[in-house]
């Protein structure tokens, strides 16, 4: 992955921050307990909504639309890859709704079985759409066609955090052509919405992330060790024992010898 782009999800991340740490200290404070579980009315919506969507389509996603757990843009990608798939050759139509297909289902079968906490049922969208782009091969349906992706690589829909921006990562790993246009894309839309200080961290972060860091310290004084020997462990005298340990050594001829020690 070339470095502008690693940089590029590297501000995305710092932005995302940025953007949501006020909203999010407020919810703290409220101790809003909403946000981190699917509220009833939500979770029975979606449910008896999947019930009566179909494979084919994009209801099945629809059903996802104003939850309380934020679970935003799962409808948009349908709606986007299924108007440009007329744009695809047969085999990429065919890796296109599959894929849609795949997600369909598995969010039929898996929605009943997982937790209520927002961050499973997120987790439980973002690893259907991992594994269903990966198993269709989704990589190879824009291949020649990279302007229909343009409604998807949005800036302004990488927040908050949610299935545009698990697209997005899945897109730059589907090799340089594809990978370096959704890069390049999101880089130029970055710096219309921020500026320079795109830039600033495209020129920077490759470096930072390479670069041994420096000791901007003084390093610790070094700690005096005393000697050991293979049979015993010294420790420092002190004052008040000296007396004594002179003593010793005078009357060492009548004591049995412990070891080999040298005197201070």
């Amino acid at each position: 992955m070339t470095a502008h782009v690693s940089a590029l999800l590297f501000l995305l991340v710092a932005g995302q921050r940025v953007l949501t740490l006020d909203l999010r200290e407020a919810h703290e404070k409220q101790g809003s307990q909403v946000k981190q579980r699917l509220s009833p009315q939500s979770a029975a919506e979606i449910q008896s909504c999947l019930v009566s969507s179909g494979d084919v389509g994009c209801g099945t996603f629809q059903c996802f639309n104003n939850n309380s757990c934020e679970i935003q843009g799962l409808h948009h990608i349908c709606l986007t890859l299924l108007h440009n798939a007329g744009c695809y050759d047969p085999q990429g139509k065919s890796f296109v709704k599959e894929a849609l297909r795949c997600m369909a289902l598995g969010l039929r079968q898996r929605f009943s079985c997982v937790s209520r906490r927002c961050s499973a049922v997120k987790e439980m969208v973002f690893s259907l759409q991992r594994e269903c782009y990966s198993k269709h091969h989704l990589c190879l349906a824009p291949q020649d066609h990279m302007d229909t992706m343009g409604n998807l690589v949005q800036f302004h829909l990488m927040f908050p955090p949610g299935p545009h921006v698990e697209l997005m990562n899945f897109l730059l790993r589907c090799g340089d052509k594809v990978g370096s246009w959704v890069g390049t894309r999101l880089r130029a839309q970055c710096k219309h919405h921020w500026g320079a200080l795109c830039s600033n961290f495209g020129s920077t972060c490759p470096h930072s992330q390479s670069d041994p860091l420096q000791n901007t310290t003084a390093p610790p004084p070094p700690v005096r060790s005393w000697p050991v020997t293979n049979e015993v462990h010294l420790q420092q005298p002190t004052e008040a024992s000296e007396p004594e340990h002179r003593e010793a050594l005078s009357r060492g001829d009548n004591q049995p010898e412990k070891g080999n020690v040298t005197p201070l």
